[in-house]
């Protein structure tokens, strides 16, 4: 029977996952505290609008795609509390709650982080400091997509893709929210109409087109796996498509839409679909 095999939630856009035993699907279909968190580029501070809704292009803020020593730094956040904790190689970089002395040194600390990466001449372009921290760490609003959604992929598609890229692949590069097993490979993006994990219902949308994003290892944030070219050369795919976009039923996507019916997911939850 398909089931959850993993749940991440990633609370700074761009940052790193952390694994989680139960997600929280709220009634806007995205997950508490996903993506409550933004560093964006000085003229970016604000979001621009795709089909009526805000929209946040990654290309605008630190993300994986430009700046993949990122993906070394760890992450917890408190959501509670509105605690950020960021450590790098075992280290205690900073933990700061959300207030404006704690932004400011949140912003200071990564700036800095960035600024001594291979990376650093990205942020001096123009417009691109001082760097911006957005989001009140309550409301997921920072994916992708202007429409939110919950990201899915199947454990046998990174394992095939694995195959072709000779090598070990970890779920974590590719950022998805529910992680199922008990599939074949590539089942995912053939989904249409409803699936159903655990007791919460969606509807299949898109498959996901990944990004350079995918390149950088999870734990050194070094790009060492050609993803994009081994996806469509490789494995033989029309675009370089990893996992499944997921919509709550009854809803737009919109943040703060109370439309839906949401709930928890579970790690070991049945999963169900079309």
């Amino acid at each position: 029977m398909p089931h959850v095999a993993a749940l991440y939630r990633h609370p700074i856009k761009g940052f790193t996952p952390e694994r989680c035993d139960e997600l929280v699907v709220q009634p806007d279909g995205r997950i508490a505290g996903d993506r409550v968190l933004a560093f964006r580029f000085a003229d970016a501070a604000g979001p621009e609008t795709r089909d009526g809704l805000d929209y946040w292009p990654k290309s605008k803020g630190l993300a994986l795609e430009s700046f993949p020593t990122l993906a070394a730094l760890r992450v917890a956040y408190d959501h509670d509390a509105r605690r950020v904790r960021v450590a790098y190689d075992d280290e205690l970089l900073i933990e700061a709650m959300l207030d404006a002395e704690g932004r400011a040194e949140l912003t200071e600390i990564m700036t800095a982080f960035v600024l001594d990466s291979p990376e650093w001449k990205l942020l001096q372009r123009e417009g691109r400091l001082p760097l911006v921290l957005v989001g009140d760490g309550e409301h997921s609003r920072f994916q992708d997509r202007s429409r939110g959604f919950v990201s899915v992929h199947s454990r046998a598609s990174v394992d095939a893709l694995g195959v072709a890229l000779d090598q070990q692949v970890d779920d974590r590069r590719f950022r998805s929210n529910v992680v199922i097993d008990g599939v074949d490979a590539w089942d995912e993006l053939s989904w249409q109409g409803e699936v159903r994990i655990g007791d919460v219902r969606f509807t299949a949308e898109g498959p996901i087109v990944r990004c350079l994003a995918t390149h950088a290892n999870p734990d050194t944030g070094i790009r060492d796996a050609r993803v994009l070219t081994t996806l469509t050369r490789g494995v033989g795919l029309p675009e370089p498509s990893l996992g499944r976009l997921l919509l709550l039923d009854g809803v737009s996507g919109a943040v703060g839409d109370t439309a839906g019916v949401g709930g928890v997911i579970r790690v070991g939850d049945d999963v169900t679909f079309a």
